[in-house]
């Protein structure tokens, strides 16, 4: 692990509730797509967060943090970004990261800010292999909470192996796509999951179901799945 301090050079609030950061490091650093770094607020304080760029982008990183009264946790994180311009994070960590090896066929799935941990995923492995087919499979309460759909639909007519699948639990009437939850959705596209490489970002409850019936009901095998969450369920 690096410890670097970082500037911030741009805050952007994508909705009410979430914010685009970009930080530009002191020094070089490394990650591997799918990892996250720890925010160091004190000694005994580190607070973690997905890495939304990509280990292909060396002068800067890219964090989208879910932040409101309701999450003082990373409010407190983004108090200090807007106040201070700078902070110091310890990077890389987590085991979750892409399986560069692996031609399987990939489904990434994520709630709301995990959307960052599979966009690093989806945008590393695009470069790497154009052809590889890859599906994501994104959730969220209300559709504005799919902040980034618009590029990630762009991304889609661009690359014919990537499909964008958005779920909104709690879509407005005029609503055309999928409804409830990402894991139904999955269920509901997939007869088998044995062949494929899946990674989740989510609560830990999500991640735990997932894990439970895509091997129980899919065939989906337990060492083809990743998450961070799956380090502590």
């Amino acid at each position: 692990m690096t410890t670097l301090s970082c500037k911030v050079t741009s805050v952007e609030a994508i909705t009410d509730t979430v914010y685009r950061v970009r930080l530009v490091p002191e020094a070089d650093f490394s990650f591997r797509a799918g990892q996250y770094l720890m925010v160091v607020m004190d000694e005994g304080d580190k607070r973690p967060f997905s890495l939304a760029s990509t280990p292909m982008e060396k002068d800067i990183i890219e964090l989208h943090i879910g932040a409101s009264e309701l999450n003082l946790y990373a409010m407190a994180v983004m108090e200090r970004i807007q106040q201070q311009r700078e902070i110091t994070v310890d990077i890389p960590h987590g085991n979750a990261w892409l399986r560069e090896e692996s031609t399987r066929p990939l489904i990434l799935i994520a709630g709301g800010t995990g959307f960052s941990y599979v966009r690093s995923i989806m945008l590393t492995a695009l470069a790497q292999h154009p052809d590889r087919n890859i599906a994501i499979y994104w959730g969220g309460r209300e559709l504005k909470h799919l902040y980034d759909l618009n590029e990630m639909n762009a991304l889609a007519v661009k690359h014919p192996h990537l499909k964008v699948v958005p779920v909104v639990e709690q879509p407005e009437t005029d609503w055309e796509g999928r409804r409830g939850t990402v894991l139904t959705a999955v269920m509901q596209d997939y007869g088998s999951l044995s062949e494929y490489d899946i990674y989740i970002a989510g609560r830990f409850e999500m991640a735990k179901i997932a894990r439970e019936r895509f091997c129980a009901e899919r065939g989906a095998q337990e060492s083809h799945m990743f998450g961070d969450a799956f380090a502590f369920i």
